[in-house]
């Protein structure tokens, strides 16, 4: 049986994130592509959660109908526009955009706000021999990986975030078996992928390639909210950016997106919240850990 490492905060505290620094370069470049013109706020949440978490600086990538948009509900970012299908995806056609982009960037997220699952696995085979740095993947992105999982190893810092049906659906396998032992099963796409993987219910599991395995039980059930995880995709893609290790990043942001879900919840109870609510809550629980 593996051994679990349960997170906590000194289990955090002794596995520090590297020093914040004053200059918006030295504390990363985070990319984030995705969205469509019905689902924009997907890559808007992960932006700002990326940013939140000490991104020095953050640039999307999203379909050309919504850029100006976005770029006003996020001053603080750079938004680009690109080709997208006549259903609203970004499509292939964006992967020259993409690349301009992703080589100044010290991590990648694609996958957040996507909707058509054929469109989505395209546009990541279209892209992925441009990301560089650590890539992060959620949502309709995992459907390239569905295809075939070892296409992860062609990275050198994969974090892959899908929720419990996402996990069984790049699995293959059936979604009842997984919701039973999502830990095993996290393991197993980690070692199907070369990736960290990082899923679960109230209780989070990452699991590495190497077979490491923690457990983060912060979770409640307010963070089922439309649009949690594309936050907590935001926060591996900051700490990645700012300097962290894939699965540092994926165990810190574990325990982060059930402490801020938490926070709300003492507020507003257990369901009040929103997803949007989450990002400004960050900051506090980051230095809360120290």
């Amino acid at each position: 049986m593996t051994e679990t490492t349960v997170v906590t905060t000194a289990v955090l505290r002794g596995w520090a994130l590297p020093t914040e620094q004053d200059d918006k370069e030295s504390r990363g470049r985070a990319l984030v592509v995705g969205g469509s013109v019905a689902n924009p706020g997907g890559a808007l949440l992960a932006a700002r959660a990326a940013m939140r978490s000490g991104a020095g600086k953050v640039q999307l990538v999203v379909p050309e109908p919504v850029a100006v948009a976005m770029a006003v509900a996020m001053p603080e970012a750079l938004v680009r526009g690109a080709p997208c299908t006549p259903s609203g995806d970004l499509s292939p056609e964006a992967a020259a955009i993409v690349e301009e982009y992703a080589q100044r960037a010290d991590a990648v997220l694609i996958g957040p706000g996507m909707l058509d699952p054929d469109v989505a696995s395209a546009t990541v085979a279209a892209v992925a021999s441009s990301l560089r740095g650590t890539i992060v993947m959620d949502a309709l992105a995992l459907a390239w990986l569905t295809q075939d999982p070892s296409r992860g190893r062609q990275f050198d810092a994969l974090v892959i975030s899908p929720n419990l049906t996402e996990l069984a659906l790049t699995l293959g396998e059936d979604e009842a078996a997984v919701e039973d032992d999502p830990a095993a099963a996290a393991l197993r796409l980690a070692a199907a992928t070369g990736a960290v993987v990082t899923s679960g219910g109230s209780s989070s599991f990452v699991a590495t390639p190497d077979g490491a395995l923690y457990r983060s039980d912060e979770g409640n059930p307010g963070l089922g909210v439309s649009g949690s995880g594309d936050v907590k995709a935001g926060i591996i893609l900051g700490l990645c950016a700012r300097g962290a290790r894939p699965d540092q990043a994926a165990v810190w942001a574990a325990h982060l997106h059930g402490t801020i879900g938490g926070r709300l919840a003492s507020r507003l109870g257990p369901t009040g919240y929103l997803a949007g609510e989450l990002p400004a809550e960050i900051p506090q629980a980051l230095l809360e850990i120290g």
